[in-house]
């Protein structure tokens, strides 16, 4: 069958629902409202399988980023796929729009003019300018809202902004209620920054988190991510994909949970180490290629040589 997915990852306007058909739904004021693609028309045999790739940290415009951009193009033209999944920090140092030619546009104009379709979430850099509005605005990183969902029958994307604000206990009521209406056989969620990871920023945080009660208090942007994996675990959620850590790394299931960390797109690397629930961490730039089936989900971690340097396979929790 063919992997061409761009028309099943195009977004326009509004219209009544259908058979087939893509559903789009983003936050606002208003209860979730189903939106579809009227172009959009997705053969029988589409339903059965999907590939997409995933980074994170970027946009730096500088060499690395670079290499990364033309090593997922050489990917595609051996494995097609339309859609890339940007987990934040898209543009450096501080999310100015008027450096998105140099950051995205140049880096990935071959892949966009492939017709791959890119999907983004706010990093903790991309809000520096405007709160991350200008980004959201821009109509190459597809972006539809501050959090969003889009899927099929077979995978459901529901992509969060990690950031702390006063946008979470109503970007938590939105999860909680998409999740549940969910129908899709995987639920894959996006967001930037890291709530398993044995980096810089996980090692960090654990040691903040362990004076924090002897100083009086507990930081609440880990807090606020602490209240994602409970709803990870109560409605199925197979796999997490994020970036802010500087390297890539997959965890073995949590609680049914698989962690993908692949912030590894062109920012500097950092250091890395493996923790329990480490099934393979490595810092080197590359990107992530995920394969959804109905079955399983597998995920390769690809370096700028075009090599493949972890292979992970996520099962249905019955599989197991």
């Amino acid at each position: 069958m063919s992997f061409n997915r761009r028309k099943f990852l195009s977004l326009v306007s509004l219209s009544g629902l259908g058979v087939g058909v893509l559903h789009h739904q983003a936050q606002s004021q208003e209860p979730i409202q189903e939106r579809l693609d009227s172009r959009t028309q997705i053969p029988d045999s589409a339903l059965s399988h999907l590939r997409f790739v995933a980074v994170g940290d970027v946009g730096t415009g500088k060499r690395p980023q670079f290499k990364v951009a033309q090593a997922m193009m050489a990917y595609c033209k051996q494995y097609p796929f339309s859609l890339v999944w940007l987990v934040g920090d898209n543009i450096y140092n501080s999310g100015d729009i008027h450096r998105v030619k140099n950051v995205f546009e140049k880096p990935y104009n071959d892949l966009l003019q492939n017709g791959v379709t890119f999907h983004a979430v706010l990093g903790n850099h991309d809000i520096r300018s405007n709160e991350g509005k200008d980004q959201l605005r821009y109509p190459g990183y597809n972006m539809l809202g501050r959090y969003y969902t889009f899927g099929d029958e077979l995978a459901q994307f529901f992509a969060l902004d990690t950031n702390p604000g006063n946008h979470w206990t109503a970007q938590l009521e939105w999860l909680e209620q998409a999740l549940s209406r969910s129908q899709a056989t995987w639920k894959i969620v996006l967001g930037h920054h890291n709530i398993y990871s044995s980096g810089w920023h996980g090692a960090f945080q654990h040691l903040v988190e362990s004076w924090g009660p002897l100083m009086g208090h507990v930081p609440s942007h880990s807090m606020l991510l602490k209240q994602l994996p409970p709803l990870f675990n109560k409605y199925g959620v197979q796999l997490y994909i994020n970036g802010h850590e500087h390297h890539y790394e997959r965890t073995q299931p949590i609680r049914g949970t698989t962690y993908l960390t692949c912030g590894i797109g062109g920012a500097k690397l950092r250091p890395c180490h493996s923790s329990a629930w480490t099934a393979f961490a490595t810092s080197q730039f590359g990107f992530a290629a995920l394969e959804v089936f109905k079955d399983k989900l597998s995920i390769q971690g690809i370096g700028v040589d075009g090599n493949c340097f972890d292979q992970g396979i996520v099962r249905q929790a019955s599989e197991v």
